[in-house]
């Protein structure tokens, strides 16, 4: 098995020598840790014992348009090549419909091909062929019949968990990125941290990778619940809008390592919102009211 993820490693480094070759300027190629090749590079050499973080960056690829960018986000689990690669564009001169369909097209193209092939500069060359197709004063490609109704009709509420959330520039961020998305649910601040955002199933999956990124470590998604086939997304919903909470805190305001959030206002909440099955999942406790 080590063997096996070493010479994926291995691939990988090549890969991102030759990719960096071809993008030599700077900002072309934007890791999102800085160390993550050194790390690979520790761990191939047998300096470094336990497995290396994701080689995770961002291309700025150029399209025939002179203004237009897209940016391509790569993260590569340490099976890559063996299993695809995660992969999507963003571009600001696509509208929300056509970013869609750019990443569906992309991921179509990327399944089609052979695995254990790199693919990354395949990725970069498809980007550079079709972009251009998917921009605002291009006729679109067709969706599928179909889609767009099975795509709205599929309800979903994701429970984050982290660690703490103190900053106010990613508190804002995430107020922000919730209504943007116009998603539902809250934002419980202070220590523990939990999220809840609730819509339709694609703007809570961007809303959870645009949180992560580009280096939130202590945070998972601990439940998800879908809902397919709804008539109507609106009356599934559990919060009428999203909301930051702060609850009453215990501990040394002083000290942000003792600052705590107290969980029994925090069950209480889930309950008048018909969610206190959650707060066991959240925290491996079962919910009572005298916590």
């Amino acid at each position: 098995m080590a063997d096996s993820v070493k010479e994926n490693l291995e691939m990988q480094v090549s890969e991102m020598e030759m990719l960096f070759s071809m993008f030599p300027g700077e900002g072309d190629i934007r890791l999102e840790d800085a160390c993550a090749l050194l790390h690979v590079r520790r761990y191939l050499e047998g300096v470094r014992e336990s497995l290396p973080p994701r080689i995770e960056f961002c291309i700025e690829v150029k399209i025939d348009n002179p203004q237009v960018t897209v940016d391509l986000h790569a993260s590569l689990p340490h099976s890559y090549p063996q299993v695809a690669p995660v992969l999507f564009t963003r571009c600001s001169s696509l509208d929300r419909q056509q970013q869609k369909l750019l990443n569906d097209n992309l991921s179509s193209y990327i399944s089609a091909l052979d695995r254990e092939e790199l693919c990354i500069t395949l990725a970069v060359q498809w980007v550079q062929d079709h972009s251009m197709l998917f921009l605002k004063n291009c006729k679109l490609p067709p969706e599928p019949a179909g889609r767009t109704q099975e795509v709205n009709s599929v309800f979903h509420r994701m429970w984050i968990y982290s660690h703490h959330i103190y900053r106010q520039e990613l508190r804002e961020k995430i107020l922000n990125c919730a209504k943007k998305l116009h998603l539902t649910g809250f934002c419980l601040t202070g220590k523990p941290g939990v999220i809840c955002v609730e819509g339709a199933k694609d703007d809570c999956e961007e809303f959870w990778h645009d949180i992560r990124y580009p280096n939130w470590k202590h945070i998972s998604c601990k439940h998800a619940e879908t809902i397919s086939e709804v008539n109507n997304i609106d009356e599934c919903h559990l919060f009428p809008a999203f909301e930051e909470l702060t609850f009453e805190a215990h501990g040394d305001y002083g000290l942000r390592n003792d600052y705590h959030m107290d969980l029994g206002q925090f069950l209480e909440y889930l309950k008048e919102h018909k969610s206190e099955h959650i707060f066991q999942i959240l925290f491996g406790i079962d919910g009572k009211t005298d916590l």
